[in-house]
């Protein structure tokens, strides 16, 4: 097969889910009294109209892109990380924390200060899903669903009792220390260097995947852990290395929200970026390159949904069921380009 072929199909899959999901759309937009083509045109329009909304997608798809790398690590280690939301809040509770207690640092060491402890914050998290699979054969999907709770729960505590702002009538953190902010890079928009650092990190995690060793063990382990263990893999190692990688990734996705967009923790600081990132990497074949993309496509599609409620009137559940549907559309193409592989292996 050649590679010309290979990338068509690698991009046709992506493209055909999500033309579906949009079909279908139209269809119940249609049934309910709306005229599906001129919502579509006014969210795919709208969202690319100026420099501002160009920069809105660019800001959301921060989050997104580094989840969805992540994830892409994991999946390839065969882990099912489900819990990147939970471990995006453990990144913005330690940020928050970090960001709020050092008075006159400069923003050149108080910056990447706050970005490490998001990221160690995510993969510890995300650790404990790992060194319970590795020493218990626990289940990573039950364990990581079960962890995102915990820390949903307990961000809600923090921001309610220990880390509240005593000056603030509502349950959020002391706003961060202004040299703890991201640095923006198209003012006046808000858009922050996150996006630099999102794209550095997928094609660095692209090579550590497809040209590095370390990246070979953790795919083979991923292929076939009892092959790998015979092969003189540590398979519990590469489980461990591959879960904190994505721990760590949606930990910092944490660290940008809090420092770069919001500068304070709250309750629901998310509105879902962990669970969409499982279909960023879904949707790119669990290559970090394409994440890139599919995370800028989801950013699309979820700034074109504000803004189908806000320009078109589209009903909020009706804007929900829509999202639904693009997920359930890549996941059902994923799945089926997972059995044809198998079958032809």
């Amino acid at each position: 097969m050649s590679m010309l072929v290979r990338i068509a199909q690698a991009i046709a899959l992506p493209v055909a889910a999500v033309l579906v999901a949009l079909i279908c759309g139209g269809i119940l937009l249609s049934l309910n009294g709306f005229n599906g083509w001129d919502v579509f045109s006014v969210m795919i329009v709208g969202v690319l109209q100026d420099t501002r909304s160009i920069a809105e997608i660019l800001l959301k798809s921060i989050p997104l892109i580094l989840i969805g790398v992540g994830l892409c690590v994991a999946f390839r280690c065969s882990i099912w990380n489900i819990g990147a939301e939970g471990q995006l809040y453990a990144g913005a509770v330690a940020a928050t924390i970090v960001g709020v207690a050092f008075e006159g640092l400069t923003p050149w060491i108080y910056v990447p200060l706050v970005m490490v402890a998001g990221a160690l914050a995510g993969a510890a998290w995300a650790g404990i899903a790992g060194l319970l699979k590795v020493y218990f054969r626990a289940s990573e999907i039950v364990t990581t669903i079960m962890l995102n709770y915990i820390a949903l729960i307990g961000t809600s505590y923090l921001v309610t009792g220990p880390l509240r702002d005593a000056a603030s009538a509502y349950p959020q953190s002391a706003r961060l220390l202004k040299e703890a902010w991201m640095p923006r890079i198209l003012p006046p928009t808000r858009l922050h260097i996150g996006i630099l650092v999102a794209v550095a990190l997928a094609i660095a995690f692209y090579v550590f995947l497809f040209r590095s060793s370390a990246g070979y063990a953790v795919r083979v382990v991923g292929i076939n852990a009892n092959a790998a263990r015979y092969a003189g893999i540590n398979v519990g190692r590469n489980i461990m290395i591959a879960i904190c990688i994505s721990g760590g990734m949606a930990g910092l996705a944490g660290a940008f929200e809090v420092a770069g967009v919001t500068r304070r923790l709250y309750q629901n600081i998310s509105p879902g970026y962990g669970f969409e990132g499982i279909a960023v990497a879904l949707l790119a074949n669990n290559n970090p390159i394409g994440a890139i993309f599919s995370g800028g496509l989801f950013a699309i599609l979820r700034s074109g949904s504000e803004l189908m409620q806000i320009t078109a009137q589209v009903p909020q559940v009706l804007v929900s069921v829509i999202q639904g549907m693009v997920i359930l559309s890549v996941v059902a193409f994923g799945v089926y380009r997972f059995r044809s592989a198998s079958r032809s292996q």
